[in-house]
């Protein structure tokens, strides 16, 4: 392009110092291949600046921090708008909030997800005048006089900062105020970000956390030129405390985690070909991402976890999730500093413990099975509670135990009859199949009173021992082998349906190998004959109680079913928006709250990922052949391909992995990809917009921009009228009902609201 091509563009007439600043600034400025960075463009294409494209507003920095307050305020007021309503449980609350109790309590508990929100939450309430007394017993409870609204508000706050987070990110990646207060719109108005921001749940926890990660990472891939310093270090630091946040919450904090290693591989790569660098820089460079990406998050996600342990040091709900051992540290558990007898002798009462992580307590009840599952006895399971249901009496075969004098010791290979306290019947199998695990045999409780038959005979083995080796309480792995039939007691860790009270299946495993599930050990033990030693040098080590929290977490998580009355979903259903939840009222009498995404935003961020993948594909064939385009044209391209395929590969990752999930999944699973998807539309409508002149000369495709603009707009604003019930409540009729103040609007039969 001729120099005077670049004054009518540029410059004023004749006006040439901007040019000569330019070329400068070529021949001197090295170029920048970071992912949403973008300083200088290929050899042979324009020398414009992608704020110089894209106009001056995202360079001034007034109008910049004006048009931030309005984001700001605009988020903070629809998020904490009817804040405290309504005033009763709504949904997950049930869970998050009790846990926040629990903190407050300092009552142990167990839960699927790491601890950083629950503590969090507790903070929060505690902070704000709450006393940790409520219950959360189920939805629908009413707070009565509880402060629950500092609990709700501290959600809200960290929900409202995602359209602030994301119009910043936008902003970094596209150097267009446009682009940025789009994708801010998108976010601020939607009633599915809206609800899920007002109540005591992760969600919004874990979702800032996130794009604090990504705001951080996009910060710090702009300081390229400025290595080392000051800022340099803060933004990679706050990237990795970002990511232990992420961590922290969920586990779905992981697919944040391989966004920023995956750039950050891309960025060493980058550095690796820069000839400039010597290996020495490339080294600290390396070193820098790995305390600062790796080290320093790992230090704070494990610290995490000692604050979790100090904090929660009495016995609650969660004890029977995890080891005896583990139990032994808590205040309150019958193991903490305790005393029993160390060796196990017939006529004891003891619990026993599976070893498979939630492996679960030895239990029996009244209930029996149903009608078509083996044989219709007495139910045996494993019980992750504490239960006078999990307590059984030792005896000999023959039930011929002394009556005086100390009482026979157990060993190793003895025959013995284990008989349920409760309901006096015995440990029984047979060769029944197991209900769940067909290949398994069922266990019963049988006979009565002492009776029964050689099916109720159990040899007791100590794993590693030899004949006539003790039984040790707490320290001995042993297994029960039954003698009739040849195979081992097993808990399979399956969850039993309703008729089983959803406890864990007990079989009879013809397959002898030794593993955790055919293991188990004697927890409680009571026997007055004997002498008690104490059990305090059976505490566990930090780093055995951090390993066993994260294996109960994981088998927990991937065991997780859907509760009565709730709609599961598939991840096809959710970019549509074909199904929403329900967090508040069933019926027209009740105040409705109905968890789904403003469906016009919703379906306007699909359009734009079909419309992206185009543009993007056009432009990188135009790129790849060498095109003469104009600085802008080539500008725009550049801002789809890096800035746009970052938000791309973001919401890829947030949303792809859950098809190879095996857990129960809800539509609320998607709203961390859904963000990417938003701030993905504001890039991809806005290269739209401003390629109006491909259709009109100026100053007609000004006029076209700006409509198109206004016209977005106000669909983002009719449509938050529409629906903002959905997230501030409803009563009356129902939407397909006369007279509904939803009438109308119910445009998919699968929405409940």
């Amino acid at each position: 392009m001729a120099t005077e091509d670049y004054k009518k563009q540029w410059n004023t007439p004749g006006d040439t110092s901007t040019l000569r600043k330019r070329k400068n600034l070529s021949e001197n400025t090295p170029l920048s291949k970071d992912p949403g960075r973008w300083t200088q463009d290929d050899p042979g294409s324009s020398n414009g600046t992608l704020a110089e494209c894209h106009g001056s507003d995202s360079n001034n920095p007034p109008a910049t921090l004006l048009l931030l307050l309005v984001v700001a305020s605009l988020s903070f007021s629809t998020r904490f708008h009817r804040l405290s309503e309504p005033s009763h449980v709504c949904w997950d609350e049930t869970h998050f909030g009790k846990m926040g109790s629990y903190y407050i309590n300092r009552s142990f508990f167990f839960d699927v997800h790491p601890p950083l929100g629950k503590m969090l939450i507790g903070l929060a309430g505690y902070l704000t005048g709450y006393d940790g007394t409520f219950p959360f017993v189920k939805p629908g409870d009413k707070y009565e006089d509880h402060n629950y609204v500092g609990m709700r508000g501290f959600c809200a706050v960290l929900g409202s900062f995602l359209p602030i987070f994301a119009y910043l990110i936008v902003l970094e990646l596209s150097q267009s105020s446009t682009a940025a207060l789009i994708t801010a719109a998108v976010l601020i108005f939607d009633t599915g970000c809206i609800t899920i921001s007002q109540y005591i749940l992760l969600d919004p926890i874990l979702m800032f956390f996130i794009l604090a990660a990504v705001l951080c990472m996009v910060k710090f891939n702009h300081l390229t030129q400025r290595s080392f310093s000051a800022s340099w270090w803060f933004w990679l630091v706050m990237t990795g405390a970002s990511l232990t946040g992420a961590l922290g919450v969920k586990f779905v904090g992981l697919f944040v985690i391989l966004l920023v290693g995956l750039n950050t591989i891309s960025d060493l790569w980058r550095l690796l070909g820069d000839l400039s660098l010597s290996m020495v820089d490339i080294a600290k460079h390396l070193v820098a991402r790995v305390v600062g990406l790796i080290i320093l998050p790992l230090f704070l996600y494990v610290t995490i976890f000692a604050i979790h342990f100090v904090v929660l040091n009495k016995s609650g709900p969660g004890d029977g999730f995890f080891s005896s051992a583990f139990q032994s540290r808590l205040i309150g558990n019958n193991l903490h500093n305790a005393s029993m007898p160390e060796y196990l002798a017939y006529g004891s009462t003891i619990t026993v413990k599976n070893l498979r992580i939630a492996g679960g307590y030895l239990h029996s009840h009244w209930h029996l099975y149903p009608e078509g599952v083996g044989a219709k006895q007495q139910q045996v399971t494993a019980y992750l509670h504490k239960d006078y249901n999990n307590v059984w009496r030792v005896h000999k075969q023959d039930h011929n135990e002394s009556q005086s004098g100390p009482p026979d010791l157990v060993r190793h290979g003895d025959i013995i009859r284990l008989e349920h306290k409760e309901t006096t019947r015995n440990l029984h199998s047979h060769l029944h199949e197991a209900p769940l695990t067909k290949k398994h045999f069922q266990v019963t409780g049988y006979g009565m009173n002492g009776t029964g038959d050689l099916n109720d005979l159990w040899q007791l083995e100590v794993c590693g021992g030899k004949k006539g080796d003790l039984v040790k309480v707490l320290r001995s792995k042993v297994r029960f082998l039954h003698r009739a039939t040849g195979c081992v007691l097993y808990s399979s860790g399956k969850t039993l349906p309703k008729w089983g009270w959803e406890q864990v299946e007990v079989t009879c495993s013809p397959y002898l190998k030794e593993t955790p599930s055919s293991q188990w050990n004697i927890e409680d033990h009571i026997n007055p004959k004997l002498p008690n030693i104490s059990l305090s040098l059976l505490k566990p080590h930090f780093l055995e109680i951090l390993l066993e929290s994260h294996i109960v977490m994981i088998r927990g998580n991937s065991g997780l079913k859907p509760k009565d009355n709730e709609m599961n979903s598939k991840p096809w259903h959710w970019p549509i928006n074909y199904q929403g939840l329900r967090f508040s009222g069933v019926n027209e009498t009740e105040y409705r709250v109905y968890l789904l995404g403003n469906p016009v935003l919703w379906w306007m961020n699909l359009a734009s990922l079909g419309l992206y993948l185009i543009m993007s594909a056009v432009a990188s064939v135009a790129l790849q052949r060498g095109f003469s385009l104009e600085p802008k044209r080539k500008e725009h391209a550049h801002v789809l391909l890096r800035g746009g395929g970052l938000l791309l590969l973001g919401w890829l990752l947030h949303y792809a992995p859950f098809y190879t999930m095996g857990r129960v999944l809800y539509y609320h699973h998607y709203f961390p990809a859904m963000l990417f998807s938003s701030m993905l539309t504001g890039i991809t409508l806005d290269v739209l917009f401003r390629s109006a002149d491909l259709l009109l000369r100026p100053p007609y495709s000004d006029w076209l921009q700006r409509a198109g603009l206004m016209g977005l707009l106000f669909t983002v604003l009719y449509s938050f009228y529409l629906f903002h019930p959905l997230s501030y409540g409803m009563t009356g009729p129902l939407a397909h009902e006369p007279g509904s103040s939803m009438a109308g609007l119910k445009w998919m039969d699968s929405w409940e609201f």
